[in-house]
């Protein structure tokens, strides 16, 4: 799988349920596949101090941090025998109920497609450097911090 061009991680906006959809759909050619694994990560609606957060506005060093999402991709690859694997990260505002993080991993069997995917989900959290700002509805802002 290495041998692939290297895709672009990061999207402008949520990651949109048709876009999801047509991933998803792509694979029913592939009959090497017997489960996938998806995450989806969503914006929530938190309450935080005074105010309820509307949306998180995504920044990145774009190229720092798909350099880092290869090296988890090159690394998870390595580990499981996976038949393939997208990670999708949203960038800029993302409001409360959108999607901002797809992962999808593919193997012949389940098992190893959700074990990769929990893996590859734990390692953007820790590794990738992505920053999140939420918006909150009195207009004031937190800096997210990753857990």
């Amino acid at each position: 799988m290495s041998e692939k061009k290297r895709k672009p991680v990061f999207h402008e906006g949520p990651i949109t349920s048709d876009f999801i959809a047509r991933s998803i759909q792509s694979h029913s050619t592939k009959h090497d596949i017997g489960g996938h694994s998806i995450f989806l990560g969503q914006v929530r609606a938190d309450q935080k101090e005074q105010a309820r957060v509307v949306a998180i506005e995504y920044t990145a060093y774009v190229q720092m941090a798909e350099d880092v999402m290869h090296a988890i991709r090159e690394e998870i690859f390595s580990r499981y025998p996976l038949t393939c694997m997208h990670i999708h990260h949203s960038l800029g505002t993302v409001k409360a109920g959108e999607i901002c993080l797809f992962v999808f991993t593919s193997a012949a069997h389940r098992k190893e497609a959700i074990r990769a995917c929990e893996e590859v989900v734990e390692r953007i959290k820790k590794d990738v450097p992505v920053w999140g700002r939420e918006i909150l509805d009195d207009e004031n802002y937190l800096w997210k911090e990753n857990s």
